[in-house]
């Protein structure tokens, strides 16, 4: 089996995938276009967030057997379309969960304690020690909306930390450490609301302005899953207006051009160039994943 290697993948994964005697192709830099005249070559392709594999370059990959998405999300694969062509779309979920909760849970400490504030602070000369008093996270109603694998992980770190943890997913699902209760019921309730869900149709701004009026004042938002789930300018909105006295950002809209600067201006803002999978230990496991996917497709062929 022909394999490309369209993004940056460990190059562990690359050497377990030769030495399983797949023809493996590095062009972890290749353009739009320049893809659309090689894919034909090549029976499977390994792609992380950067590559694109839309309608038109499917139908050019004319002997594509598999997609393979190192990392979560497929929002940057057309999965029904691809399928309907006989190609399989596979991708490495459990690889990166803890390095994600990990991060959603490092945002409850940061919005709880002016960590950030702090610091800048700090390195700007001052001794601002009144002024960034915080609150204990212990006691606090952290609401999930969604609850997979990795929010089911951050109610359970949160749980152990001595909060109340409440989750919305649209299918039951009985936990010892979280109630599950209604999207209105976890607006309401919560002191800290953190969301753990793909972008689709369905959850395209599912936190917009009529959310955050069913929301507590004063309630801090999380978003280390997708952009596109928060209506953006609602939030920002929420936070001039006071409603929302804080957020913590992974993911925006717009990562290529705005890369949510609006909204870094405001002062409660924190964020993050989405890294949420970037630990040394999940893209370790993404690339044994994505090895172990590679050599089972090929075993198959």
């Amino acid at each position: 089996m022909k394999v490309l290697i369209c993004d940056p993948v460990d190059p562990k994964a690359i050497a377990a995938m030769r030495e399983a005697d797949i023809d493996v192709d590095v062009n972890d830099d290749v353009t739009p276009e320049g893809l659309e005249e090689i894919i034909p070559e090549y029976e499977a392709m390994v792609v992380r967030s950067r590559t694109t594999a839309r309608e038109p370059l499917i139908d050019k990959a004319t002997n594509l057997k598999a997609i393979i998405r190192a990392g979560v999300g497929l929002d940057n694969i057309d999965v029904e379309y691809a399928e309907s062509k006989g190609i399989e779309v596979r991708n490495t979920p459990a690889a990166s969960s803890n390095a994600v909760a990990e991060l959603a849970i490092g945002y409850l400490f940061a919005l709880a304690r002016p960590i950030v504030q702090a610091t800048n602070s700090m390195k700007g000369g001052k001794w601002e020690k009144k002024q960034l008093t915080g609150t204990e996270l212990a006691g606090k109603t952290l609401g999930l909306i969604g609850f997979g694998r990795i929010g089911s992980l951050v109610g359970s770190k949160a749980n152990s930390l001595g909060m109340e943890v409440l989750f919305y997913r649209r299918t039951d699902v009985e936990v010892d450490f979280a109630t599950q209760v209604s999207l209105d019921e976890v607006l309401e309730r919560s002191d800290y609301l953190s969301l753990h869900l793909p972008h689709t149709p369905a959850t395209h701004y599912i936190i917009d302005a009529n959310a955050f009026a069913k929301m507590k004042d004063g309630v801090k938002i999380i978003n280390c899953a997708r952009g596109g789930t928060v209506d953006e300018d609602a939030l920002y909105e929420a936070i001039k207006s006071g409603k929302v006295a804080g957020a913590a950002l992974d993911v925006f809209e717009d990562e290529k051009e705005d890369r949510g600067r609006k909204l870094m201006e405001l002062p409660e803002v924190i964020g993050s160039p989405h890294i949420g999978a970037g630990t040394v230990e999940a893209k370790d496991r993404v690339g044994q994943e994505t090895a172990r996917i590679a050599i089972e497709i090929a075993e198959r062929s």
